[in-house]
């Protein structure tokens, strides 16, 4: 009998028997379902994650206060307990004329709560330079960021996210509007290109204000040394090469510690492309466990196979001892078994590949706060839940196929 003959055999067996075919068919649709739509979304959040971080720009590095902790993956105080990278640090890196570096972005944060026109919110100020805009990549769509003369005067002038321009001035009012911070009156100058979720903060759901100002107005922070305190400088550099990368790194990690008078780090250096990696192993990591946990589903589905088999087995004791009598050898039996199994798996493998897409494709439709539920399926997923599906059905397949080939023929004829 040839592997054709035995197609046809296996498909007469499972039409035979639609009902049973059909429920086994069903536990391995609703295995692959649930992996091709729990994987989309692993896939999507993944996609997602590295396509915000990236609009921000890869060849950025960002120096952090405080010194990382080795093996622990923590960021330590310094001895004296204080942050030491100040606004003086930003200047003297960005007066080294280092080759690879760009621009220079120094910034600092604080809470504050804003009101407008009856309305209130709390968000984060964040004090930044004229520069800031280009670095970060986040321009305003509407009005003009802050100049270096508002740096000197320490003007009030305030840019918005455009989701705390939303909330505020619901009208669309917002350029040359006025809002307190903390009690003190600002004017409203631009509002912010709509970023959406670029990182654990919306940078739609901040405010921008001159760095002097906030220094000066809203938190009154010195180094020990007198220096002007920030929480962080953005350094943008000429590309995102590892090499570029790397030498800008030691030759700014050098200057501040001959600035700071220190041996070891008190401040922390990292790249974009760390965060990148970061994020990409973090999601890897959630894809897995989600198609993991979906795996179990297959599983199950698997399990179904196998039992369905054996009982086919069973009931047709007779049938394979009347064909080996007529001349069918063990190898026929064999393959005709694994092939009934094999298509029961891979039917419900592509029929739970269909459903799976339009689960994810539904899943997509979904918004939380405006910003719709990405799910990607890759070729890789498709491939995975098709091979898998196959594998399944070969591998549950095995027992009962063996099972059926090792009948004696005697035995068989005698079975009622």
């Amino acid at each position: 009998m040839n592997i054709a003959d035995s197609i046809r055999v296996a498909m007469r067996a499972l039409f035979a028997n639609m009902l049973r075919t059909l429920l086994t068919v069903l536990g391995m649709v609703i295995g692959v379902a649930a992996v091709v739509a729990l994987m989309a979304i692993g896939t999507g959040a993944q996609s997602q994650i590295e396509e915000n971080i990236r609009s921000i720009g890869t060849n950025l590095i960002f120096i952090n206060p405080g010194a990382q902790s080795q093996g622990v993956g923590r960021i330590r105080s310094t001895e004296s307990g204080s942050p030491t990278l100040t606004l003086q640090d930003a200047e003297a890196i960005d007066q080294m004329g280092f080759p690879d570096v760009v621009a220079i972005a120094p910034s600092r944060s604080t809470n504050a709560s804003l009101f407008a026109g009856g309305r209130s919110m709390r968000v984060q100020v964040t004090g930044v330079t004229p520069s800031y805009a280009a670095v970060r990549q986040f321009p305003p769509a509407i009005g003009e960021f802050f100049t270096e003369r508002d740096m000197a005067l320490r003007s009030r002038n305030i840019a918005l996210g455009s989701g705390v321009a939303r909330e505020l001035f619901p009208t669309g009012d917002a350029i040359g509007s006025r809002v307190r911070v903390n009690n003190q009156p600002f004017r409203v100058v631009a509002v912010m290109e709509e970023k959406g979720q670029t990182d654990l903060l919306s940078r739609d759901n901040m405010a921008l204000v001159p760095l002097t100002t906030l220094q000066r107005r809203l938190s009154n922070s010195k180094s020990n040394q007198g220096g002007d305190l920030v929480s962080q400088i953005s350094v943008e550099l000429v590309d995102e090469q590892d090499i570029t990368i790397n030498r800008a790194v030691e030759s700014i990690g050098e200057l501040l510690r001959d600035r700071h008078r220190t041996i070891e780090d008190d401040f922390t250096i990292g790249s974009q492309k760390d965060f990148i990696e970061t994020f990409g192993q973090v999601t890897a990591i959630f894809t897995i466990f989600l198609g993991s946990i979906a795996g179990i589903s297959l599983l199950v589905g698997g399990i179904g196979i196998m039992n369905i088999m054996l009982v086919s087995v069973t009931e047709r004791t007779r049938e394979i001892g009347i064909r080996k009598a007529v001349g069918a050898k063990r190898r026929d039996i064999l393959r005709q078994f694994l092939i009934e199994s094999v298509v029961v798996a891979l039917v419900g493998g592509l029929v739970g590949l269909l459903l799976g897409s339009l689960m994810a494709f539904g899943i997509g439709q979904i918004q939380i706060e405006s910003n719709p539920i990405r799910t990607l399926i890759t070729i890789e997923s498709v491939a995975l839940a098709v091979g898998v599906s196959a594998s399944i059905g070969l591998f549950f397949g095995i027992y009962p196929a063996t099972r059926a080939a090792r009948l004696n023929p005697i035995d068989a004829l005698r079975h009622e």
